[in-house]
């Protein structure tokens, strides 16, 4: 008995340790690119909307492959498709570190996000499967806080590399990761398969061709006018395939995402939130992180070092933040993180000029910093209790999916306020155009914190609430 319970237990570190390291490497090239912007757009050429596609390739791709990437583990194995996703996450890594434009960095970084889309949402579903029931808060909270360290250390290592040494370092750093994590994952990870192994290729064209279309029109609207032929395709025809995946999933049999699953309060509320809360950070993060170089006058490493008492917060609360949700439930904190990212994105706004200081910026950092922390722990465990243990690969990738397309919406929505209103021609421009594009933010992610109040209260709400599409009786007494 001893001995089952030390390999057991040996088997929970395993996975907790590869799990959160490949998190880690997903979640780094979200913003490992955005200290680096300049330096690309200096040696590479290319405008706003080049920068645009240099980080939204990346999370287009990742958002819409992610329920797919979960279908794929559900049918095939999802140690061996997270083996996969990591071989191609790190063959494209190295493909963008080598490429010579910025037509065929943008191609790599869309692979990128095809092999994360793969790996992403299998990391928490083989967690589950490792760690008890009762332990897995506190192991979501280490997993957020690998998440968390990708996200306070992207700006700074991307700013280091790129100013001690290359920015094509910044992908180059995933390499040796994925060549360590993938012989540990065929060794150290159980294998296992979903309850549904059929995939949903409909629903997947669905999805991508209408996030396309809209994250498309945003970028380009502004550039190519909203009435040209192209930004107004994708403008009717985006949310027009999305009306239809919507359909899709409320009618096929075995759909990439399941419409009853919005039946629970919960999963709705969190997923609804954190679209939004990713919509307001990223897009920020991608304008403050050119506003520090820009006009703030500080290297990439030291936009980076600056940038940490935001992106830094959640290596120190995440933890603590996930062992809280266990004992009082993660609706109230997750609530509370977002109301405080809300808060420092408005003071932002407030402080921002052509001659700020760093120090007026501080109270929003910190206040930022400390929202987030509050909130990528307890998501976590809110969308993983709000479905039944067989759906949670779905749910995972569900929720992934929406963080990612707050993402690129965010950078397209905000970029887009900023060009409308300011540019990169003087410091005073840059100010105008960043002021209106954070008040946006702060506005997003504040309706996210509504939303994340409307989860039902409890710890054991959400599942009760998910029920089989065919059983009538029970949906007409909920």
């Amino acid at each position: 008995m001893k001995e089952q319970t030390t390999a057991r237990r040996g088997s929970v570190v395993w996975a907790l340790i590869i799990t959160s390291v490949a998190g880690f490497m997903a979640a780094l090239d979200n913003l490992v690119v955005t200290t680096a912007l300049p330096s690309i757009r200096k040696d590479l050429g290319g405008g706003l909307a080049d920068l645009e596609w240099t980080v939204s390739a990346y999370t287009l791709t990742f958002a819409v492959l992610l329920m797919f990437g979960a279908a794929l583990g559900d049918r095939f194995g999802r140690r061996r498709l997270f083996v996969t996703g990591i071989g191609i996450f790190t063959a494209a890594s190295a493909a963008a570190a080598l490429a010579p434009g910025m037509n065929e960095l943008i191609a790599a970084r869309a692979v990128q996000g095809v092999g994360a889309a793969i790996l992403m949402p299998l990391t928490l579903t083989l967690l589950s499967a490792a760690v008890p029931a009762e332990r897995r808060g506190m192991a979501f909270g280490i997993w957020g806080a690998a998440n968390g360290l990708a996200v306070a250390t992207g700006p700074l290592i991307g700013g280091a590399l790129t100013e001690h040494v290359s920015w094509h370092w910044i992908f180059w750093l995933n390499v040796p990761l994925g060549l360590l994590l993938i012989p540990l994952a065929r060794l150290r990870l159980d294998e296992s398969r979903g309850a549904n192994p059929r995939l949903d290729i409909p629903g997947t064209l669905l999805a991508s061709g209408g996030l396309f279309g809209i994250v498309y029109a945003l970028i380009r609207g502004n550039a190519d006018g909203w009435t040209s032929g192209l930004v107004l395709t994708g403008l009717i025809a985006g949310p027009l395939l999305l009306a239809a995946f919507v359909r899709h999933g409320m009618r096929s049999a075995n759909p990439m995402l399941p419409m009853r699953l919005f039946r629970s309060r919960a999963f709705t509320a969190i997923n609804t939130a954190s679209l939004l809360m990713f919509l307001g950070m990223f897009g920020s993060i991608f304008l403050l992180s050119q506003f520090m170089q820009g006009v703030g006058g500080y290297s990439p490493m030291q936009a980076g070092v600056r940038m940490l008492p935001w992106t830094g917060m959640p290596m120190l609360l995440a933890p603590v933040a996930g062992a809280l949700s266990d004992r009082i439930g993660g609706r109230r904190i997750v609530a509370a993180g977002l109301a405080l990212q809300a808060i420092g994105l408005a003071l932002f706004a407030l402080v921002l000029s052509p001659d700020v200081s760093y120090a007026a910026q501080i109270p929003a950092l910190v206040i930022s910093g400390i929202g987030m922390s509050l909130y990528f722990a307890p998501s976590a465990n809110l969308v993983m209790s709000s479905v039944r243990p067989e759906e949670q690969g779905i749910a995972s990738g569900a929720n992934n999916a929406l963080r990612e397309v707050g993402g690129a919406l965010g950078i397209a929505i905000l970029a887009s306020v900023f060009s409308a209103q300011g540019g990169y021609e003087t410091a005073a421009r840059f100010a105008d155009g960043i002021t209106p594009a954070l008040w946006v933010g702060a506005g997003a992610v504040a309706l996210g914190a509504v939303a994340a109040l409307t989860a039902p209260r409890g710890r054991r709400t959400a599942q009760a609430d998910v029920v089989p599409a065919d059983d009538k009786e029970l949906v007409a007494a909920h």
